[in-house]
């Protein structure tokens, strides 16, 4: 396999997670009988770019499907951070009536709804049926295509260059990143300014996040990296914001390479920092699968125990990461019955690969578990207060990241 940037060819493994089954294809009941399609879940390190990324296999037609499950207005404090960065980021560009934003992977609407009731012009870009549709009825034009170089100079040749594209959490998921960069280059207008927001690279090994690896996320990136590829597109980064979600993540400004704009020195002082952690060098590398060894084991020990006790064990969050490790653990039903989620497009279905079953939160309240797991890790703060009362029968939550620990 060959770099999806450089094309140097690949063989430094970053880490490897076995094989499991793409972590957003929720199975039916009747899909239980059924056979089920896995895939290596390996990611490999360029030595000459620094890009981390998957092994080829899935193909991303086959990953965000129609049906595809992940809405973003599920997280409450998600929907605040997207209104904060609309509202920062319309008074830093002064965007009004006038200009034009584009969203990429605009799911559900949960952004683009606040420059709708601001008054500014913006567009979509979706292609998954089921968010589209929630965000065409709050108002939002939405294409429902995937974006790269193509549809980017098919938008410039219409005139609707953007003074604003936004792309959150999408960057990870491009297949063809070099593709995806030249329709950002295409579709910036003169002046304009690209935003990407994207787990940071540094962060996940730092804090052995390895359950936000998975195949629907094709790269993991560091500032280093998307520096490099954005100077071989004809861009380049001006600005960088670390940022707390979804445990780590960067946040940088994108503009023309011709731009009069000069880069501020947050962006020389991550790439500096990168390079102290030590981010492109192997035995950073081995340290960080050893670690993640450690997690699945510890995990599987605490779950046996609880079991041979008689204790009720459920989970959180039927959410990405969340499959990640309990696939790579091999957790099944018997040491976690059922999972609840408060995304109705979840709810009665089964996490692909180890077919636990989705349920609504009132199952909670009925069943009363000893532990409550909570998957996605990264609000963990906004799941601990809504489900609170669990304290009052002496239930405890536990997460698994940076450690298996327990939060009485």
């Amino acid at each position: 396999m060959k770099c999806r940037h450089c094309e140097a060819l690949l063989q430094q493994v970053f880490i490897d997670l076995g094989f499991a089954p793409p972590s957003n294809a929720y199975l039916d009941k009747e899909d239980l009988r059924k056979p089920e399609l896995y895939f290596p879940l390996k990611v490999f390190a360029c030595e000459n770019c620094g890009l981390v990324q998957t092994e080829d296999y899935a193909r991303a037609d086959e990953l965000f499907r129609d049906d595809y499950a992940y809405f973003s207005s599920t997280s409450t404090s998600w929907l605040d951070h997207a209104a904060r960065y609309s509202d920062m980021i319309r008074k830093r560009l002064n965007l009004d009536a006038q200009s034009f934003v584009i969203e990429i992977a605009s799911n559900d609407g949960y952004l683009l709804k606040n420059f709708v009731a601001a008054g500014i012009p913006c567009l979509g870009i979706e292609p998954t049926a089921g968010t589209a549709g929630t965000a065409e009825k709050l108002g939002i034009p939405v294409m429902r295509k995937f974006f790269g170089t193509a549809l980017g100079k098919e938008l410039a040749r219409q005139g609707r260059r953007a003074d604003l594209v936004v792309g959150n959490n999408v960057y990870a998921h491009v297949p063809d990143i070099n593709d995806f960069t030249g329709g950002l280059k295409a579709v910036l207008n003169d002046g304009g300014t690209v935003t990407l927001e994207f787990p940071h690279l540094m962060r996940l090994v730092e804090r052995t996040q390895f359950d936000t690896i998975y195949h629907e996320h094709y790269s993991y990136l560091s500032l280093f990296t998307v520096n490099r590829i954005f100077t071989a597109a004809g861009l380049r980064v001006y600005d960088v914001e670390e940022l707390p979600t979804h445990g780590g993540s960067l946040r940088v400004y994108g503009c023309h390479t011709e731009d009069p704009r000069p880069a501020t020195e947050a962006v020389s002082a991550v790439i500096a920092e990168e390079e102290r952690q030590g981010l492109r060098k192997p035995e950073t590398w081995r340290a960080f699968q050893r670690r993640a060894e450690h997690i699945k084991d510890d995990l599987l020990l605490f779950l046996i125990e609880q079991k041979r006790l008689g204790r009720k064990v459920a989970a959180y969050g039927a959410a990405a990461k969340g499959n990640t490790l309990l696939n790579y653990a091999g957790i099944k039903p018997d040491l976690i019955p059922y999972v609840c989620d408060a995304a109705p497009s979840k709810q009665g279905k089964f996490l692909p690969g180890s077919h636990i079953r989705v349920a609504g939160e009132d199952e909670i309240r009925q069943l009363r578990p000893d532990y409550l797991l909570i998957l996605p890790w990264n609000i963990k703060e906004e799941i601990m207060a809504q489900l609170d009362y669990i304290r009052t029968w002496g239930g405890k939550f536990v997460v698994s990241f940076p450690w298996v620990h327990m939060i009485p």
